[in-house]
């Protein structure tokens, strides 16, 4: 259930709590969601330890992003208020980018992990965000990752556009995964049980357009892994305007293919794993987070893998959920001499094959897709 919370006793992390997912697909707007989804089982608390920044290439992603909005979007001077901010990483980079205060707004928001405010004033609230925080006053509302974690979106969005009101100056900015490449490559390691709603550009536009905003921009981002939203407050539902969003067709030809070939995907990887056990191959995993959980879990995989590896020092010598894998910092390779290396994120190859080099590690990469 909780994908990247942080456990330090290896039983604790065998009978760690599952869910059970069941996806549906709605065919008059695109959406698809887990309909066996129970909120009661989600308790996001500091615990749980999601964040990507360890990563250089990551960082610069974010940077490149938060520097795009900042000067396409003037947001200088400006108070930003980001739902679902995480540790507070990317409010503090957009804030120091363009002058800006901000309130960050997230039930796993640690104080002890808040870096240095410097000139800006940044307010930090641990809650999920709802109607009781309508009286902030900001001019752009953030919300990166987060609404993919919403199970009631509509209702979110509903609520959200009530909230704004008559101020038809505030700019949205969302960020979440785009399910399309999802359904494309039966990428069931992408599946999830933090993650209840699932979007395509077009569901994710149509969303916002019937609930009176106008989205200004759309694209894909981060190796078309990311969907990435710009919107205004509008007098009324507006109409499309981008080609991205003319996907419901394709969204349903992907959906059935994703169903038609998912146990072969499931099948295949569960086989490899289990052929390079029984060759004498030692296989770890590089990343931690939920792809590899998913991934793990899915397959019902245990001494296939000899370790997972993170570069988040925060995750070091505590144990995957769901299989109780060992997680370990990259140092430990040099001594477990991996054959080979699999790659939860092909987004990261550069990255590690990088850091394999400096510490001398010799391995076969592998990447899930």
């Amino acid at each position: 259930t909780h994908s990247c919370a942080l456990v330090s006793d290896v039983e604790m992390a065998r009978l760690y709590p599952r869910g059970d997912i069941k996806l549906a697909f709605c065919g008059k707007c695109g959406f698809i969601g887990n309909i066996c989804f129970d909120s009661k089982l989600m308790d996001y608390s500091p615990q749980y330890e999601d964040t990507q920044h360890y990563s250089g290439h990551f960082n610069e992603f974010a940077r490149q992003l938060a520097l795009k909005w900042v000067r396409d979007y003037d947001i200088y001077n400006k108070t930003i208020l980001e739902i679902g901010c995480g540790k507070g990483d990317f409010l503090h980079l957009i804030c120091t980018l363009g002058n800006n205060n901000g309130i960050g707004i997230d039930p796993a928001w640690d104080a002890g992990r808040q870096p240095d405010n410097g000139t800006h004033h940044i307010e930090f609230i641990r809650d999920k965000y709802s109607s009781q925080y309508s009286h902030l006053q900001m001019d752009v509302i953030c919300c990166r990752h987060t609404l993919e974690h919403i199970q009631s979106t509509g209702e979110f969005i509903q609520e959200l556009r009530q909230s704004i009101g008559e101020r038809n100056d505030i700019l949205l900015l969302f960020e979440l995964p785009d399910a399309s490449r999802i359904l494309r490559e039966s990428a069931f390691w992408d599946i999830y049980y933090e993650h209840c709603a699932y979007f395509t550009a077009g569901s994710l536009a149509r969303l916002f357009r019937r609930n009176a905003f106008d989205v200004v921009d759309l694209w894909q981002a981060y190796d078309d892994q990311y969907l990435i939203l710009a919107a205004r407050p509008a007098s009324r539902p507006t109409s499309t305007c981008f080609n991205l969003e003319a996907d419901l067709e394709q969204t349903r030809a992907n959906a059935s293919y994703f169903q038609a070939t998912c146990p072969e995907r499931i099948q295949f990887w569960k086989a490899c794993l289990q052929q390079f056990y029984a060759d004498g191959q030692k296989v770890v995993a590089w990343g931690s987070g939920s792809k590899c959980v998913s991934f793990c879990t899915t397959l019902d995989i245990h001494e296939e893998l000899s370790c997972i590896v993170d570069i988040n020092p925060r995750k070091s010598g505590t144990f995957l959920p769901g299989t109780g894998h060992l997680i370990v910092h990259p140092e430990y390779l040099q001594q477990e001499s991996p054959d080979i290396v699999l790659i939860m994120n092909p987004v990261y190859y550069r990255e590690i094959q990088t850091e394999l080099d400096r510490l001398g590690v010799k391995a076969r990469l592998m990447t899930l897709n």
